[in-house]
């Protein structure tokens, strides 16, 4: 059995500098590690014996008590953390944050915002993105102006807003810009908030756009999986690495081509609500 561990971003820097014995991680600290971080799902959902029978047994022929130990914390720790279903775009709710699933406060860079609850990795790296750039090009936030991960319990299932309890969705100023309501930002703060859609390559949905329109809500619009996410996801990545790119860059948004392709992502996406 192989156990796909998600990795976090480095930097070049950091990974170079590495020690080799950090690098390179034996049997028991790939499964400490899955289980501390998102393996616990993956073990979980294995029936017993075949987990049972990747592990190395003792020369007795008997199962190590430490496998087993494991493979009870891993389920246990999915019955509480995951919610049994899956939000509107397809990602696995999740009960808790900041205890022990995938989605947790995360920090916003350049901001007020004392954090914003959501999934990490791929996830983290476009919504912060998407949160900073509108901090700077959109409108100021305050503290308490973002939240990110609501509990299952508080949202409606099969609604765009159910993406929140996956940890994969935001609601900016969600009290400015009340569900059921259009025309809440200026024209001139929606063309920004286009062209940033569509710098992510439309894997992020405005709730502008929905037949019930919630303008305070951005979501993941692609499945978990997706080339493109990840893609979008290294791309922010780089842009960290380069000075003068990312959020807080100066950015032409009314430069043909960044209209050109917001409103051509505008249309796919309204047409697609």
């Amino acid at each position: 059995m192989k156990l796909n561990i998600p990795q976090f971003p480095r930097s070049s820097s950091r990974q170079s500098s590495a020690p080799s014995h950090r690098r390179g991680m034996g049997r028991r600290a790939l499964l400490g590690r899955a289980a501390a971080v998102t393996g616990a799902a993956a073990v979980a959902a294995l029936p017993f014996s075949r987990f049972l029978s990747s592990a190395q047994a003792d020369q007795d022929g008997t199962i190590p008590s430490r496998v087993r130990d494991a493979v009870s914390s891993a389920r246990d720790r999915t019955r509480r953390v995951l919610a049994g279903t899956r939000s509107h775009n397809g990602w696995e709710m999740e009960n808790v944050a900041d205890d022990g699933g995938t989605v947790y406060t995360r920090p916003v860079p350049g901001t007020p915002l004392k954090g914003v609850a959501v999934r990490m990795g791929d996830v983290e790296t476009v919504l912060v993105h998407l949160v900073r750039r509108f901090h700077y090009e959109v409108d100021p936030l305050r503290q308490g102006d973002v939240t990110g991960w609501h509990a299952p319990s508080k949202v409606r299932k099969g609604r765009a807003e159910s993406n929140l309890a996956s940890g994969t969705a935001v609601r900016v100023r969600p009290g400015f810009y009340p569900v059921g309501v259009r025309g809440g930002f200026f024209p001139q703060q929606e063309v920004v908030i286009r062209d940033i859609l569509a710098e992510l390559d439309g894997v992020v949905r405005w709730g502008g756009d929905d037949r019930t329109p919630d303008e305070a809500l951005f979501s993941i619009d692609v499945r978990p999986g997706d080339k493109r996410l990840a893609r979008v996801a290294a791309r922010i990545r780089d842009w960290r690495l380069e000075p003068g790119a990312g959020a807080g860059a100066p950015v032409n948004v009314l430069s043909s081509s960044r209209r050109k392709a917001s409103k051509a992502l505008a249309r796919r996406q309204s047409t697609a609500a």
